[in-house]
């Protein structure tokens, strides 16, 4: 099975942007795709999914700020991420959806809001 890699995190100051890639392996074109995020001390959490046919579902945490989207020609999953909260400090993940098997967990990328 081929991880994916989570690439785009950074420092940055309330308010800012970042955009978030994944790389993900061949074969995910049917897959939905989602974004999790994880801080230490507490589960991973939800965040956002792309279904195959590019229609997109938020939670509620980052819905109107967050836009997933991506591109099955470069086996990629996006992230952007706007109006940035301290809140929004977590290791951050891509994983296939739960129809397609195998979803193995990338290492993430950390994505650190300041004030």
């Amino acid at each position: 099975q081929v991880e994916p890699v989570e690439s785009g995190g950074d420092s940055v100051q309330a308010g800012g942007s970042l955009k978030l890639s994944c790389r993900f392996g061949p074969n995910h074109e049917l897959c939905e795709m989602e974004w999790y995020r994880q801080v230490p001390g507490k589960e991973r959490e939800y965040v956002a999914r792309i279904f195959n046919t590019g229609v997109p579902q938020y939670s509620d945490a980052v819905k109107g700020r967050f836009i997933v989207s991506r591109d099955n020609a470069k086996n990629t999953l996006y992230l952007q991420m706007n109006n940035l909260k301290i809140d929004d400090t977590a290791v951050y993940y891509c994983r296939a959806g739960d129809n397609c098997s195998p979803r193995p967990w990338g290492r993430g990328t950390q994505v650190t809001v300041s004030s």
